[in-house]
């Protein structure tokens, strides 16, 4: 018996065509779940690492303030006790913090709700702008040029 592909029945061929098919989906999910994998695993590391960063920030920003305590204490020349010079400290940080409260609060309050305005309003206008041209290029059939036969021009 021959392994051509003259000598193949219809059966035989579809057979073949749905196993390679089934294959060619189970590799391709493969790939998938293997490209997933991988950037899931990227994006953990990344997470980690910032997540490092983050906490690190945060002891440096301890030891700024702790210097700008003692900055404002001799600027100031408030004597022997520091206390003066970390409640200066306190009070720019609650000033900083209400500052960016602020802004925040108002930028939140801009971009709420989450809607995409204005690719709703360009998809509105793209679908008016489609739909009258179509009537306007295909006018509907008249009396006079249904008579017309295939070859025949006004």
């Amino acid at each position: 018996m021959s392994t051509n592909g003259a000598d193949k029945s219809l059966g035989d061929v579809v057979t073949e065509v749905t196993e390679k098919a089934s294959l060619l989906v189970r590799e391709e999910i493969e790939l998938a779940k293997g490209e997933v994998t991988e950037k899931v695993t990227k994006l953990g590391k990344g997470a980690g690492a910032l997540a490092a960063a983050g906490v690190l920030a945060v002891f440096a920003l301890i030891f700024l303030l702790h210097a700008l305590a003692w900055f404002f204490n001799d600027a100031f020349d408030w004597g022997g006790t520091v206390w003066q010079g970390y409640l200066a400290t306190f009070f720019v940080v609650i000033g900083v913090g209400a500052l960016a409260g602020f802004l925040g609060y108002r930028w939140l309050k801009g971009g709420a709700p989450p809607t995409p305005d204005l690719a709703i309003e360009e998809a509105k206008r793209t679908r008016a702008m489609l739909e009258e041209p179509t009537a306007q290029a295909y006018p509907p059939p008249t009396a006079q040029s249904s008579h017309l036969t295939p070859g025949e021009h006004d």
